[in-house]
């Protein structure tokens, strides 16, 4: 299934997108795509989709804005330096083990909203990276293999970050990974079971129609399904958490000279499979 949420933002309803030009409204069915939904596992509308599509009713797209897939999660958890050429291209070393930091939930945004620079900001940054998302509450998974079981899907995420926040304010990620629609995710979820090979899926971002990043997920220190198990170890993970798990090559920060995103850019993106994003930059609030 392709799980969406569309509609204003704060007014999103649930719907499955079923072809690029119909969905299914499950607004009825489904108060939301949140931990309650995700909990109680989100096969269970797989036969209400099809009934409907074989019913005839579905609804045509009408521009309508599309939300992030997912309801504001418990927790957004990311993978740092997880493609090895990116490590390189950033001066720093492989990880013997994943590099875990955290971002706001409040960061979470549609896949076409706009990106904020925020005030003070003199180095924003794009990352195009594979979100997963959690499925059930899982803690000390005994092995890889569980972790399939406990994951819902898939999505593109920009993992947009502001390095002097990041590198220069007490080596703290988390203080460059938080700002205001520094998450935008979608357009869809899709479930696994759309998915052939999680670890062969293209990437690329574009920055005002110049290709930045190239890159595929089979070049990943860690793959989606140990990160799963091994963060399992370490805390609970609730249903309908998101997991950034990393960027390919081509970051703003690695270029000599560097580049940073500034008001008036465009940035495009997307994962083969899992459908692409479009953001414009926008300049720093000027009130609270």
């Amino acid at each position: 299934m392709y799980l969406m949420r569309i509609g204003p933002a704060g007014a999103e309803k649930p719907v499955a997108k079923v072809s690029e030009t119909e969905y299914v409204d499950l607004s009825d069915v489904v108060a939301d795509f949140d931990e309650a939904f995700f909990g109680a596992g989100a096969d269970r509308i797989a036969p209400v989709v099809a009934e409907r599509v074989a019913a005839g009713r579905t609804t045509p797209f009408a521009g309508e804005r599309i939300g992030a897939p997912i309801a504001r999660p418990h927790q957004i958890l990311c993978i740092g330096l997880n493609y090895r050429d990116h490590a390189a291209e950033t001066g720093q070393a492989v990880p013997d083990e994943p590099i875990l930091f955290t971002k706001s939930p409040n960061t979470l945004v549609g896949p076409d909203d706009d990106v904020r620079i925020p005030r003070g900001s003199t180095k924003t940054d794009w990352e195009v990276e594979l979100g997963v998302v959690i499925g059930r509450r899982t803690s000390y998974l005994g092995s890889v293999e569980e972790a399939r079981a406990a994951i819902a899907g898939f999505v593109v995420v920009n993992d947009v970050s502001e390095r002097s926040f990041q590198l220069e304010r007490g080596g703290q990620w988390s203080k460059g990974k938080s700002a205001e629609t520094f998450n935008p995710a979608g357009p869809w979820l899709v479930t696994p079971d759309e998915v052939d090979d999680v670890l062969g899926l293209d990437m690329w971002l574009d920055v005002n129609g110049e290709r930045r990043q190239t890159g595929n997920t089979r070049t990943m220190v860690f793959d989606p399904y140990f990160i799963v198990h091994h963060l399992s170890q370490f805390m609970v993970l609730e249903p309908g958490d998101l997991i950034n798990t990393g960027t390919p090559p081509g970051v703003g920060m690695g270029f000599d000279p560097q580049i940073w995103l500034r008001p008036g850019d465009v940035v495009e993106l997307g994962i083969q499979g899992l459908g692409s994003q479009r953001q414009q930059v926008v300049g720093p609030r000027t009130t609270a």
